[in-house]
Order: C-alpha cells, then structure tokens, then sequence
C-alpha cells in the first residue's frame, strides 16, 4: 500500500512538474495577461446571435495559473484512481473530446441561430453563450451529453443576448480574436 501511494506521489509531482514547465510565463508576458496556459479546447460553434457575450473560456492570468495546478493535477488524476477513466489525466482526453463535441452539435437544427463557445476541461464541456429558445439550448446540451466520452456537460446557456450573462465575460477579445487565439 505504501508503495502505490509513492507511485502515484511520483505520478502527481511528474504531471505538476510538466504543468509547470508548459505554462512558464515569459519575461515579456505581463502578470495581469490572459493565456489558455493550459491549452484546453476553447471554439466557438455559431455565431448568429450577434451582441452575446463573449466567455472568458479558459483564459488564465499567470496568478490564476499557479493557483489552478494542483487543483487540476488532483481533478485530473481523480477520474483514474476512481476507475472512471484509463488514462491518468482526464485532461488528455479533451483534444479527442472536442471535435466530437463539435460534430455533434454541429447536427443540431438552429445551432446556426446561435451563438455558443464550448471548453473542454477533463472530459466536462462547457456551452455557454446566447440561444434563441430554451428548448434548443437542451437539444445542444442532449447532443453533446451524446459525445464519446463526454463525462458531464454545464449547460451555462442564455436565451437572447439580453441580461447578465451566467459564466465570466472576456471584455477584451471579440469573437475574431478568439477565434483566431485559441484552437
């Protein structure tokens, strides 16, 4: 028992490290810059709701950054210990995950009516943005519920593109811009 548990401690500190070293910010990175330091899947489904708030998505300033690694180290790892998953890290299921995500929502009638951005964080998706309806906001959260692999889906989805948006807003990119910063 107490050799499996260096293991895993072994396992932990080799994923923190690497975390780490892939997330170093460089000297020129200001502290208060924003960067998908964990490169999670972050895209954008449809964009015909014009004036929806743009998510935040996975966005992380580099004080975020440290603050999130052991969190997800922990999340990450939890998922195998808990034989709900083969690989060790949730997390490196969500490269796989995401087009799926998107192929499947991409088959939803009026998806193109919409405005939603999807994150993939260890094998959760995230919907969030504006819909025209509630039911077709259930039918998106059904068809990506639907995904392979797909553990659980947070439907933060409003109706319209009035109101306090119900997931954190990044004011400073357009959808162009994350678009273009993070496939």
């Amino acid at each position: 028992m107490t050799r499996c548990r260096i293991g895993l401690c072994r396992l932990a500190f080799l994923a923190w490290l690497a975390a780490g070293s892939a997330g170093a910010a460089t000297a020129s990175d200001p502290p208060t810059q924003r960067r998908n330091w964990f490169d999670d899947p972050f895209f954008q489904v449809a964009s015909g709701l014009p004036g929806c708030p743009v998510p935040l998505g996975p966005f992380y300033t580099e004080a975020e950054r440290r603050s999130q690694m052991h969190t997800r180290l922990e999340r990450g790892t939890s998922c195998w210990l808990e034989h709900r998953c083969e690989d060790s890290n949730a997390y490196r299921y969500d490269k796989a995950v995401a087009p799926r995500v998107r192929d499947a929502l991409a088959t939803v009638p009026g998806v193109r009516r919409t405005s939603v951005w999807v994150t993939v964080q260890r094998r959760w998706v995230y919907l969030q943005g504006c819909v025209p309806t509630r039911d077709l906001a259930k039918r998106l959260e059904s068809a990506a519920r639907g995904a392979k692999d797909v553990e659980t889906v947070v439907p933060d989805l409003m109706v319209g593109t009035r109101g306090k948006a119900p997931y954190p807003v990044n004011d400073s990119l357009n959808d162009e811009q994350v678009n273009t910063r993070s496939k």
